[in-house]
């Protein structure tokens, strides 16, 4: 059974974010995101099917609501900053076959999970999703509903990833007619000297065109994506940009930090190193983006995500309900995830699960009518503890003793005796208070909140954080 009590609404809107040069050069280190606890780098390598196979049977007992991610991997254009697990191709004609094998996927693991649940969340991501044509995006969202209890109320919360250069004219209204009712858009950098640096031209007024029309249709809660790092950006640069961005009005904004990789990702070889902004330019243009979008109006709900103050993400962390998953910050904190295609990641409350990498080898393995899950993890007690406590910090910047207590039915102080000893020198930075009653992340901290989890990670008291990108 998942471990359940009452969130804790926050009882004073949070202090404004502060900015400590000094602090983030001594603990901006590497550590992970901490879309999943234990993290990725945690799965076992050759997780047994048998033992996804069980937990889909307990989550399936538990009646909880479901979550329901798929993988397109398609892109017709290479962007030389990606890392996503893709396929760059032209032929559309491919689409059809990868979402046949999707279906016959989704098929075995509706069985397993329970075709009867309601789907509350659902998304599209890549890959670039609008790859596919209008044809087999009906024809997978059909299949699903064959398939799941798909849900068509209001509160469900289905969203897509969108390329602004892979929109047509029937591409929004079939998106709307199939159930979905939020979308991302990936922008990147609105400079053109940026945007021909890194292979992804894309005209502001491309990008506007298709907000303005997603908001005529009636979608919510839209997201534009911006990256900073690029090539040739400049605090001032970037500046512009933003107020471009701004100017769009999206509900949500997320600002990711550029990791150049060229060893892990071939793409990236054809990124110049000597035109990336240098780590000061870096953070300077983090810092000023924060102020700027704070100034704005829009919320710092963390790390790299900001929304305006009426958008849900911003409604559910002052209610204490907000919740983190491998699709980010979520609402949806009372769904098990079901994951479908290439790489996809699913998750229940005590196992995650992940699908073969190699596309051909999971395209091998659905054709044999079995699952293509390679890795994954099953949690113990504690790191189900652990779980929570980091998705406290890292959504409420708040970890409550007696919610704790509540919860887990342990003491926070004698449980965690040893992390809160290693917490002090957070304690006399001011990264974060502790009155006796709860944990506060303080105005200094939210950003290095990476930092902060990694005290209850115990995967990570070795310091084996390498692995990782670094928090800022």
């Amino acid at each position: 059974m998942t471990a359940t009590a009452a969130p804790q609404p926050r009882t004073a809107t949070l202090p404004e974010f502060q900015w400590d040069d000094a602090l983030i050069r001594r603990y901006d280190l590497s550590g992970p995101r901490y879309t999943s606890y234990p993290t990725a780098v945690e799965f076992n390598q050759n997780y047994p099917v048998e033992e996804m196979v069980k937990a889909a049977a307990r989550s399936k007992a538990s009646g909880r609501p479901l979550s329901l991610y798929t993988h397109l991997p398609f892109c017709a254009h290479l962007c030389y900053y990606c890392a996503c697990n893709k396929v760059i191709t032209k032929k559309r004609y491919k689409a059809m076959p990868y979402v046949e094998r999707v279906l016959k996927e989704a098929a075995i693991q509706s069985k397993l999970f329970g075709a009867d649940r309601p789907v509350t969340q659902l998304h599209w991501g890549g890959g670039t999703p609008t790859f596919l044509p209008r044809d087999v995006m009906q024809h997978l969202m059909e299949g699903y509903g064959e398939l799941f209890n798909l849900q068509s109320g209001a509160e469900r919360d289905y969203s897509v990833e969108i390329d602004p250069r892979e929109v047509d004219q029937d591409t929004l209204p079939t998106l709307w007619e199939l159930g979905f009712n939020r979308i991302s858009l990936g922008v990147q950098d609105v400079n053109p000297q940026v945007q021909k640096a890194v292979n992804r031209i894309q005209p502001r007024a491309m990008t506007e065109s298709v907000l303005n029309e997603a908001r005529r249709i009636g979608f919510r809660s839209i997201n534009l994506d911006l990256i900073y790092g690029l090539p040739y950006q400049t605090p001032e640069s970037f500046a512009e940009t933003l107020e471009a961005v701004i100017e769009m009005l999206p509900d949500r904004l997320s600002v990711f930090s550029y990791a150049h990789l060229p060893d892990r990702f071939y793409p990236q070889t054809r990124i110049q190193a000597d035109t990336l902004p240098s780590p000061q330019q870096k953070l300077t243009i983090l810092h000023n983006t924060i102020n700027r979008l704070l100034e704005a109006g829009y919320e710092y709900i963390g790390m790299d995500h900001f929304a305006k103050p009426d958008d849900s993400l911003a409604v559910a962390q002052r209610e204490g309900r907000l919740h983190r998953n491998f699709q980010g910050y979520t609402t949806h904190s009372e769904c098990d995830l079901v994951s479908l295609g290439v790489s996809a990641i699913g998750q229940t409350d005590d196992a995650y699960f992940q699908n073969n990498h190699d596309l051909p080898s999971w395209e091998t393995a659905i054709d044999a009518g079995q699952l293509a899950i390679t890795k994954g993890v099953n949690l113990t007690r504690d790191d189900r503890i652990r779980r929570w406590v980091i998705g406290q910090l890292i959504c409420q910047f708040r970890l409550d003793r007696q919610q704790f207590s509540a919860v887990w039915q342990e003491d926070l102080d004698r449980y965690f005796a040893d992390e809160l000893g290693r917490l002090k020198p957070m304690l006399q930075d001011e990264l974060i208070a502790d009155d006796g009653r709860a944990l506060q992340v303080q105005p200094a901290g939210r950003l290095l909140i990476r930092a902060i989890c990694q005290i209850f990670d115990l995967y990570r008291k070795e310091g084996a954080s390498q692995r990782f990108s670094r928090i800022i």
